[in-house]
């Protein structure tokens, strides 16, 4: 069975607004200068572990910021976050031919749950896969590793493709073998998904690549020898 990873933010939903929204908040909360909404934009997807101190926050500051984001973004995600129009469709029909999909999102499992729950998701999916900070599952390739165990998957040897718009996709997915579709739809820069087995522009796109064989892949992960 061919096997879809899915990321979330700026793949299957538009999310960047409300993210950047909380985000502003819970930095402005821990007393460090606001950066503008389109510096904010491109830490949507990436863990905010990594992401914050990137912007200069101490430590403490971004402890403390992520639980002011999570206070606050996580009550409303899952009622205000909108989907990509066409994303149900497209699910459906990658389940009728015969695929199994899964999410690899750097958001914590139970809010990406509660999510793709009120975005109407949910039904399409085998695994809802996330973070999980209290089992130190931060990082997309520690999701993604995450997935392929519960899902009892060998990249090497099962034909398993992940879907994202960031780089942060692109290599936690080549940390495990796993080739990567990157889509123009979502949060990248320019060039950002260079590394990516292609980078398709719509959802009519992205289904041809997965009904096709090129993207899949049973190469070994980079550190086996």
């Amino acid at each position: 069975m061919r096997t879809v990873l899915l990321d979330v933010d700026g793949t299957l939903v538009d999310s960047a607004p409300t993210i950047v929204e909380h985000l502003a908040a819970a930095i402005a909360e821990v007393g460090f200068p606001v950066p503008d909404a389109a510096r904010l934009r491109r830490l949507v997807g990436p863990p905010f572990e990594t992401a914050l101190p990137e912007l200069g926050l101490t430590e403490e500051q971004t402890a403390a910021a992520i639980v002011a984001y999570r206070s606050s973004y996580d009550a409303v995600a899952a009622t205000v976050t909108p989907v990509y129009p066409g994303v149900p469709a497209l699910l459906e029909r990658l389940r009728e031919d015969g695929l199994r999909l899964a999410t690899a999102t750097s958001k914590p499992e139970e809010l990406a749950r509660k999510i793709v729950a009120g975005v109407g998701l949910a039904g399409h999916l085998d695994l809802v896969g996330g973070a999980d900070h209290v089992a130190g599952r931060v990082g997309k390739a520690a999701v993604v590793r995450s997935v392929l165990d519960r899902l009892h998957l060998d990249p090497a040897r099962d034909p398993v493709v992940l879907v994202g718009d960031r780089h942060h996709d692109v290599e936690g997915g080549a940390a495990h073998g796993v080739p990567t579709i990157g889509v123009a739809w979502g949060y990248a820069e320019p060039g950002e998904l260079a590394g990516a087995r292609l980078v398709v522009s719509d959802l009519d796109e992205l289904a041809a690549a997965l009904r096709g064989d090129h993207v899949w892949s049973t190469a070994r992960p980079r550190d086996a020898a």
